[in-house]
């Protein structure tokens, strides 16, 4: 049986048009780093070229050789500046640094990892493999919301986010800026793209 964690694990919904306090437990993830506009950057698309053969690398050698198979996750990234503003109101992408994600099941080991990992050699940049993690992110305490629409159109669900919804609840942003791209923008047209925006918070 094929396991999709986007149905087993309860944070991967959110409701559109209104903000969600929520407590997402820790996950595993692969990661990779880096920074520029997601658009133009190289590193960034060397960073997917690397992230997504490894995932499926993953899942299929779970399937031939342990029986388990799951869905492969869809991207996800944690995003921040200097300036936060550069996301709010000037999205002045050139300033943006980010983390990509993919989330992976709690039983996919670094050994795993790194079978997969010379499995996609011939497919991927070598330094954004070479960069690539696995690591359990613990973001615990978070508020979420449902975005459609075009990614450009995210500042003022932001702004809303971080001036009026968190100091009326009494909380304030404790970590990065988390997004999960539930739609593919290759086949998706930009007004029906579904993004949850997520952000811990600790109260106040």
């Amino acid at each position: 049986m094929r396991i999709d964690l986007k149905k087993e694990i309860p944070t991967y919904s959110a409701p559109r048009g209104r903000f969600e306090v929520v407590t997402v437990p820790p996950l595993q993830y692969l990661m990779i780093d880096g920074h520029g506009d997601p658009n133009t950057a190289p590193e960034y698309a060397a960073a997917v070229s690397a992230l997504y053969p490894v995932a499926y690398a993953l899942k299929f050698a779970g399937k031939r050789e342990l029986d388990r198979d799951y869905t492969v996750m869809p991207l996800e990234a944690l995003w921040w500046a200097d300036d936060m503003t550069a996301f709010t109101t000037a999205r002045d992408k050139s300033r943006w640094d980010w983390t990509l994600l993919n989330l992976v099941p709690d039983w996919i080991t670094p050994g795993q990892v790194e079978v997969a990992r010379e499995r996609a050699r011939a497919k991927a940049d070598a330094a954004a493999l070479a960069a690539l993690r696995l690591e359990t992110l613990d973001e615990g305490l978070c508020v979420q919301t449902l975005h459609i629409g075009p990614y450009d159109a995210e500042g003022p669900v932001l702004a809303e986010l971080h001036d009026v919804f968190l100091p009326s609840q009494r909380l304030r942003p404790t970590g990065r800026h988390h997004e999960i791209y539930l739609s593919d923008p290759r086949r998706a047209a930009p007004e029906k793209l579904r993004t949850i925006l997520r952000q811990p918070v600790a109260t106040a």
